[in-house]
């Protein structure tokens, strides 16, 4: 068992008020943020430490030196404003807010969890300027604000933190164009130019060029520096400064996972074949232990050459609220496979991804069957346009992403693509409630709706691994019309048990478990799981339910329908949704139709309001979606 520690606040303000050289310490509060923010990961289990880690000493530098936030407070009319575009490197902004004072202790010890902090930026955290996580969307909300100071006549800057493989969105070039139309000057981009991407180098995936060339062309001042060198950060945005008549981007070239030696690049892309292994997740014990040794011998060293008293720590609990019950099934790889089998025999087949390959499971035909790989980088819209010209000319594109961003951010695309009666599969990765920690901007409970309201769809979720490879079978050699695959991306709760026997007929599901009291309709690993847990807590109870897998979301039998309601008294419908425009909103249309309903009792189980961010413990009986709480609300009635 690993031992969590946290360099408290007063150490922060202690070093802070030190009459010591300014830059050391700098380097020794960077140092201090990446102790903490490698020990809150780990506490966390998952987090992004690459990206953290690569733009600390710029958040350390801004906040500590540069802007007026800590002087005039985070809610005066006049401060500075500072967010991060790309989102991922929260852990370390939290770091810093929570060294300030900023962001409560209690808060910051619970990252992705209920009640604590969200693992992408979310208003309700105090400090956080904006909500991110959705890329390609910061510039043009700071330049929203720079423009409310001018007009408001407040006082302060705006900085605005980007990615750079953020910057293959296209919103980006749409804000450099119109930042300046605008003559919005009082606004200062910052580039953290770390030269990677999720797993890759961006040279591999969409390879930006000459910046400097490509921001000046668009009218900005640019400016360049090392974002490791606090004196080079420090030159450079004086320079910034002085120049008030355009907007102003600074390239701060820096090292993904720096601080930690086995996290950086080039050294960590060697490590495991060219691919970088610390863009997300929690790092092993051993791995873990490593890191934090090499960070806090750093800092004691530091402490000591500027004769200093040691820098102390105090240990934090583990959390013991993960998950459990999780099998090894993960339908997204049963998915991958397959794709790489039809590939074989399918030569019209092209798979597309958006810098996702590893998450959706698509590096097997990556490498199977480069020629047919198209890698298009953070740029859906653009992604799905060009699988519409594939289709054009006589291919079948498989369009990866994230739910979240493939449904609604290219959704016009799409139904642009629909209207020219070609057929496209779209696989939508990470669809529903869970995983939670990353907050709002990563989960997808509205893209079946988005997709729903397309015509000439079939929206489907596999349960199983088996049914995984039976729906991409049915979507690739059989379907006319253009198809929706919704896959979770962790593994399976449990092993969803299909009948013996099992065949896919479109428009059918399959009974997992019966009953006469009520019939529960149910889609893929997560809410299956707990329709089952449900129906266990309920026979305890002497009542029995139904629980039907019901894999197809816009697709129903009829004549089935009617026979596997047959006389129940009670209909619910359980969603990895919202209730508005899901599987429950589909079926009371289809038993409305076929006058199946009657007198029985029909709702809708889905997530309401807004997705809450945690664990699935937390999660999923914060919106009463768990079995025990199902179980409660069927026999509420």
């Amino acid at each position: 068992m690993v031992e969590l520690k946290l360099i408290v606040r007063s150490e922060f303000e202690r070093i802070r008020q030190a009459k010591i050289d300014r830059y050391k310490k700098l380097e020794l509060l960077g140092d201090m943020h990446r102790a903490n923010t490698l020990s809150m990961v780990k506490r966390a289990g998952s987090g992004h430490l690459g990206s953290s880690f690569s733009c600390l000493d710029i958040v350390t530098y801004l906040y500590y030196e540069e802007m007026n936030i800590t002087a005039l407070g985070i809610a005066h009319p006049d401060r500075d404003i500072y967010f991060s575009s790309k989102g991922h490197d929260v852990p370390g902004f939290y770091s810093v807010l929570y060294s300030l004072g900023i962001l409560p202790e209690e808060q910051y010890l619970r990252l992705r969890r209920l009640g604590g902090v969200h693992g992408h930026p979310e208003m309700g955290v105090p400090g956080i300027e904006a909500n991110s996580g959705s890329l390609g969307m910061g510039i043009s909300k700071a330049k929203g604000m720079a423009h409310a100071k001018a007009i408001a006549g407040r006082k302060g800057r705006v900085f605005v933190m980007t990615g750079d493989g953020e910057l293959q969105e296209g919103q980006n070039y749409e804000a450099f164009q119109t930042a300046v139309q605008q003559n919005i000057t009082n606004l200062i981009v910052i580039v953290d130019h770390n030269k990677l991407q999720s797993d890759k180098q961006i040279t591999e995936i969409t390879n930006l060029g000459n910046m400097e060339a490509k921001f000046g062309a668009f009218g900005w001042h640019v400016l360049r520096c090392d974002g490791h060198d606090y004196r080079a950060l420090e030159q450079t945005i004086e320079k910034a400064k002085a120049l008030t008549d355009k907007p102003r981007i600074i390239i701060a070239d820096t090292i993904k996972g720096r601080g930690v030696s086995f996290m950086e690049h080039p050294q960590a892309l060697a490590d495991n074949k060219g691919l970088y292994r610390w863009h997300s997740g929690a790092p092993d014990d051993e791995s873990f232990t490593k890191g934090y040794a090499e960070i806090a011998g750093r800092i004691d060293k530091t402490a000591a050459d500027l004769r200093l008293d040691p820098v102390q720590y105090e240990l934090v609990a583990l959390h013991g609220d993960g998950p459990s019950g999780v099998s090894k099934e993960y339908v997204a790889e049963a998915y991958g496979q397959t794709l790489v089998e039809l590939g074989k025999t399918r030569k019209d087949l092209v798979v597309l991804d958006a810098d996702l390959a590893a998450d959706c499971r698509v590096r097997a035909f990556e490498l199977q069957y480069p020629e047919r790989f198209i890698e298009d980088g953070i740029a859906e819209q653009d992604m799905v346009s060009m699988a519409g010209g594939l289709a054009l000319q006589g291919f079948l594109p498989v369009v990866n992403s994230f739910a979240c961003f493939l449904a609604s951010r290219a959704n016009e695309q799409i139904y642009t693509n629909t209207c020219e009666k070609t057929k496209i599969i779209y696989a939508c990765h990470y669809a529903g409630l869970l995983p939670a920690g990353p907050g709002l901007s990563h989960q997808s409970v509205r893209d079946i709706s988005l997709f729903g309201a397309l015509p000439d769809f079939t929206i489907v979720q596999p349960g199983n691994a088996l049914e995984a490879k039976l729906l991409t079978e049915y979507c690739v050699t059989t379907a006319h019309e253009n198809c929706m695959i919704r896959l979770i991306i962790g593994p399976s709760p449990r092993l969803v048990e299909l009948p013996a026997g099992y065949k896919l007929a479109v428009g059918q599901g399959s009974v997992l478990a019966d009953g006469k009291d009520a019939v529960l309709f149910a889609y893929g690993p997560v809410m299956l799981h707990e329709a089952l847990n449900a129906c266990e807590e309920l026979l305890l109870k002497g009542r029995s339910l139904k629980v039907v897998n019901m894999p197809w979301l816009n697709r129903v039998e009829p004549a089935w329908l009617r026979k596997v309601i047959g006389a129940v008294p009670a209909i619910y419908v359980l969603e990895d949704h919202s209730p508005t425009g899901g599987l429950g909103d589909f079926l009371l249309k289809e038993l409305v139709r076929h006058d199946l309903l009657h007198n029985r009792k029909f709702s809708i189980f889905g997530v309401e309001g807004y997705p809450a961010c945690g664990t699935p413990r937390e999660v999923l009986p914060f919106h009463r979606l768990d079995g025990k709480s199902l179980c409660e609300r069927i026999l509420a009635g």
